[in-house]
């Protein structure tokens, strides 16, 4: 399988070929930015498939971070793998952001317990823990720090995401040490291209995962005053 994988959900713009039947067949480049994602993404899409000798057309599928992160990063990465993947006629699958973050650690060891945890802001944070086989023990939420902490501090977890640090930073004496802490700012690329080679196809296209109503919103209409 040859798949094209696009991650602009945080704090990276990335793009990566995977030919899964060739150990050598791994093409990446990445960025890390903050905004900008949009100008950025097309551009590097087109020279990693330089990179790789490939055309567009010769992909077989097309993984993207689905969230959580950034409204906008998520909307950029969704639409271009939507678009490409309609333009190919190939399938594209959603991978979470939690996921990416939390697989090289899963690979690495799979009896301990991770959490990826991302800063939500405002005193928040999103989570997902995963337990041993990478099984779900608590599923995606928003949930305070405190809570966030309540929910972490079982057993000696790896930490891993943008809201690491914070959770490092509050960690209750008591509680066993974090077996690593891992303030990243965007999931490994590769990782994120692993998971989408192995994804389920379900036949629908990716969509966000917000988990919360975006913090702008558009003014309500105002009346005319009539005359």
């Amino acid at each position: 399988m040859r798949l094209l994988a696009i991650d602009t959900a945080l704090e990276a713009c990335s793009v990566a070929v995977l030919d899964t039947g060739n150990p050598s067949g791994f093409v990446h480049e990445s960025q890390p930015m903050a905004r900008g994602h949009a100008e950025a993404l097309m551009p590097m899409i087109a020279r990693v498939l330089d990179a790789a000798k490939l055309a567009a057309t010769d992909l077989d599928r097309i993984a993207v971070t689905v969230g959580p992160g950034s409204f906008t990063g998520l909307r950029v990465g969704i639409a271009a793998a939507r678009g490409l993947a309609l333009a190919i006629g190939k399938p594209a699958v959603g991978v979470t952001t939690f996921a990416g973050f939390a697989a090289p650690y899963i690979a690495a060891d799979d009896t301990l317990p991770v959490v990826a945890a991302i800063d939500a802001r405002h005193g928040h944070l999103y989570i997902h823990v995963f337990g041993p086989g990478g099984r779900t023990l608590v599923p995606p939420k928003l949930v305070s720090l405190t809570d966030a902490l309540r929910i972490a501090t079982s057993g000696s977890p790896r930490v891993i995401g943008t809201g690491a640090r914070m959770l490092a930073s509050h960690w209750p004496s008591a509680a066993a040490i974090p077996a690593a802490i891992d303030p990243r700012r965007a999931p490994d690329i590769g990782w994120v291209a692993r998971i989408g080679a192995v994804a389920q196809d379900t036949g629908a296209a990716p969509k966000p995962l917000y988990l919360r109503a975006p913090d702008a919103k558009p003014p309500a209409t105002a009346q005319l005053a009539r005359r």
